[in-house]
């Protein structure tokens, strides 16, 4: 089985809503018997937590299939081990995770924005001109431009892991 690791902060917000995202994609798509969605994040300072109950909200609005059950976590070795791409939503993520990975895996790193063909190839050093929008922060608008920039995405990301497996 295929493994896609969606990574976020303290995997409330962003990391999940793709997961679930895109877990609907591939499931759209018929291979969902091929590939398996997780999230986790580079942080544990939100272990235990469920999803945010804005994320929630906005995911609900869109008609998604939410977990019956979600517990925040920080990524651990095992992930790390059984995960074929790593979608950070963050330069910062990205940077983070790849202090974790064994050399042979950081090559299996991609950002989730990276995958989008509007968006020009940001040169070394700047990938944070794509990074994912954080809601965090925000309102009900930032929600919806992070769920916005996820759906966007996804297609693509989708795309390249059917490759992936015809390979």
């Amino acid at each position: 089985m295929y493994t896609v690791m969606t990574v976020c902060t303290g995997n409330i917000c962003r990391s999940p809503m793709a997961e679930i995202i895109l877990r609907a994609e591939f499931e759209r798509r018929g291979l969902d018997d091929k590939v398996n969605v997780e999230s986790s994040g580079v942080s544990d300072e939100e272990y235990g937590n469920p999803i945010d109950r804005r994320a929630v909200k906005v995911l609900k609005e869109r008609g998604y299939e939410l977990p019956s059950h979600h517990f925040a976590h920080r990524i651990t070795r095992d992930e790390i081990e059984r995960t074929d791409l790593f979608l950070p939503m963050t330069a910062s993520h990205m940077r983070a995770l790849l202090r974790q990975l064994p050399q042979a895996k950081r090559s299996e790193v991609h950002m989730y924005r990276s995958f989008d063909p509007n968006l020009p190839k940001p040169a070394a050093g700047r990938e944070d001109s794509i990074d994912l929008v954080d809601p965090w922060y925000g309102g009900p608008r930032e929600f919806e431009v992070a769920i916005d920039q996820i759906e966007e995405v996804a297609p693509y990301i989708v795309d390249w892991v059917e490759q992936q497996l015809q390979n």
